[in-house]
């Protein structure tokens, strides 16, 4: 029998298409990975900002999920925004009786235009919880400040804060530095056996990286789920990020920060 290569992203929803589950389902087809989705909030919002947060009840989330996970089956999930301590602790049950998948979590915590995206009281609980739990962990520097109270402007910080936050119970993390100044950016990954290793690209100037980080963690979310060991995925993925940016830095979309082109060389979808 043949299957998809499936892959399930628990997020919210961006009314803009940039970010969030739209984002993240534009990765995985773009990857030739068909992609499932459960909703933790639905967000108003466009290329200008956030202006509404409305959370989807704990209980039809882990719903969601189960019903994915029990049906379908996906090689790997993806978990991004999702708000409320409730919908950490249905997330953290739901995983614990499906061990062995790989997954990976995009910390979002504050919006591109300044919005809390979580509940400052989750921020403990998913550390304490979720983190054990999964493969890797992609924080951006605001987030990974936040995760480790260190103040980061230089490569040398985000090195110290992968250690704080490997500290915290995650099992690998990688801080992402695209809101570094120079004309290099740099992403830090770090691991529980000590493994580290830097990744590094060129800046591009453009107003188009909505759902960059949301992007990236679903590339790396779709590599994985099609069998690739996990920094290769994430060299890959951070590969696919970087040259959707590039092919959409000069189409214009909205009045904000536009979305980054997920489809510049769509993957034909695979079939093992």
């Amino acid at each position: 029998m043949k299957h998809y290569i499936s892959v399930l992203t628990i997020a919210g929803s961006d009314s803009s298409g940039g970010a969030g589950i739209q984002a993240d389902l534009k990765t995985f087809a773009a990857l030739g990975c068909f992609g499932t989705s459960a909703i933790t909030a639905i967000t108003v919002q466009n290329t200008l900002g956030v202006t509404g947060i409305y959370p989807v009840p704990a209980a039809v989330v882990e719903g969601q999920i189960r019903a994915v996970l029990s049906d379908i089956k996906p090689s790997a999930i993806k978990i991004g925004m999702v708000y409320s301590i409730d919908t950490v602790r249905a997330i953290v049950s739901v995983l614990r009786d499906y061990p062995g998948i790989p997954v990976i979590l995009d910390p979002v915590m504050v919006s591109s235009s300044g919005r809390m995206l979580m509940e400052e009281e989750t921020i403990i609980v998913l550390q304490e919880q979720l983190f054990p739990l999964v493969t890797l962990v992609t924080p951006n520097l605001d987030e990974a400040g936040v995760l480790s109270g260190i103040s980061l402007h230089t490569v040398d910080d985000m090195k110290a804060a992968a250690v704080k936050i490997l500290e915290t119970g995650c099992n690998a993390v990688l801080v992402k530095g695209g809101h570094l100044s120079g004309s290099r950016l740099y992403d830090v990954y770090l691991d529980r056996s000590g493994k580290e290793h830097i990744i590094s690209s060129d800046f591009i100037t453009t107003d188009n990286t909505h759902g960059t980080g949301c992007t990236l963690s679903s590339a790396i979310t779709a590599f994985l789920a099609r069998g690739v060991e996990l920094v290769a995925a994430i060299e890959q993925g951070s590969v696919y990020m970087h040259t959707a940016i590039e092919k959409g830095m000069d189409v214009k979309t909205g009045e904000g920060h536009g979305p980054v082109n997920h489809f510049f060389d769509p993957v034909r979808q695979i079939i093992s």
